[in-house]
Formats: C-alpha cells, sequence, structure tokens
C-alpha cells in the first residue's frame, strides 16, 4: 500500500470511527487498529488527532460537494433535487438511527469542546444551505429562498435527532413523507408527482 492510500485509509476510519464514536472519544490505537498499522507508522503520516479531524472534515466537504453534483445532475427539477436531500434520510436510516446525522453530530460535539475546527465543520451545514437556496431560487421562491432552505435543514436535524434518541425508524418515513408533502404544497406539483421513497 502506498502513503497516499495508508494516509487515505487512515482518513476513511477516523470518520467511520468519528461518525460512531464521536471525536472526543476516538483514540490514535482505535484508528490505527482499524487500519491495521502501527502507531509508529500512523504518526508518519499525522502527528495530532486535530490533523486528522481537518482532513476528515475535508473528506466530508468533498464527498458532500460531489453528491449535490450528482443530484444536480439526476434531478429535473429544483424540487426533485429537493427531495434527493428530503428522501436520503429514508436511504440512511439505520445508520441516522443508531448514530444521528453525521454533519450535525459532529459540529454539535466541536462546538461542545469549543475546538477551533467546529468552524471548519459547519461549512458542511453552508454547503447544503447554498444548495438548498439555489434550488429553492430555482423554484421560483428567490424572496424566501433562504429561509426556506434553513427551514428544511432544521427540520432534517431535528427528524435525525428524534429518530436516534428514539430508535424509531418508522418516524423517518413518516416525517419524511411530511416533508415531501410541504415540497409540494410550496412548489406546485402533486402528490403523484413525488417520487416513491
Amino acid at each position: 500500500m502506498s502513503a497516499k492510500q495508508t494516509k487515505d485509509h487512515i482518513v476513511d476510519a477516523a470518520d467511520q470511527l468519528f461518525y460512531e464514536q464521536g471525536f472526543e472519544h476516538t483514540s490514535f490505537s482505535q484508528i490505527a487498529e482499524a487500519v491495521g498499522i502501527s502507531r509508529g507508522n500512523f504518526y508518519y503520516h499525522f502527528k495530532s488527532k486535530d490533523e486528522i479531524l481537518d482532513a476528515v472534515i475535508n473528506l466530508r466537504l468533498f464527498r458532500t460537494g460531489s453528491m449535490l453534483e450528482d443530484w444536480d445532475i439526476e434531478g429535473a427539477t429544483p424540487a426533485d433535487r429537493i427531495r434527493c436531500f428530503i428522501n436520503i434520510l429514508v436511504m440512511n436510516r439505520a445508520k441516522i438511527k443508531r448514530f444521528g446525522c453525521p454533519v450535525g453530530t459532529l459540529f454539535t460535539e466541536l462546538a461542545k469542546l469549543e475546538h477551533p475546527s467546529k468552524s471548519n465543520a459547519n461549512e458542511l451545514f453552508t454547503l447544503f444551505r447554498n444548495w438548498l437556496r439555489r434550488q429553492f431560487e430555482q423554484l421560483g421562491r428567490p424572496d424566501d429562498a433562504d429561509e426556506l432552505a434553513m427551514h428544511l435543514l432544521a427540520a432534517s436535524q431535528g427528524v435525525a435527532t428524534l429518530a436516534s434518541a428514539f430508535q424509531d425508524e418508522d418516524f423517518i418515513r413518516s416525517e419524511v413523507g411530511r416533508l415531501n408533502d410541504w415540497l409540494a404544497s410550496i412548489s406546485g406539483e402533486s402528490n403523484a408527482q413525488q417520487e416513491v421513497v
């Protein structure tokens, strides 16, 4: 395995562990064990946990940006593209039920720790906010596009938090249905036009 492949593997493993256990509760040794390397080899690639955190946030930003680009291509209309965002709650329901939203949980933890990287983690929310705002603008709602984007972000975070708290996948499905109904009502679509989840 090349040095770059090893480094990428470390970041992938750290990303998963930070999501499942939290940043603070994940140790160097746990990440090294997940990758199958010695601590010495680990320190060759990353000198501190904060360096790994920055790499994880950058990876999440890259993956989120790529996902949003895919939605731009796949969605024929702004409503279709917004629906991709809503329906991701159902697609990831098992993980959300167990661990919450990967974006929300990381930012909340870093905010509690007053960690310097919390502003970098917030860029993930900003990426979603800006993308959703553009979709609502294209939907014909330029005057309240940002307000609608923030409403949908807040709703999705609330669904993820409560689904995790109550361990309830059915709650995710029912709330996603309500969000799709709300989207249909503000976009002028009939329920029959909505993609079945």
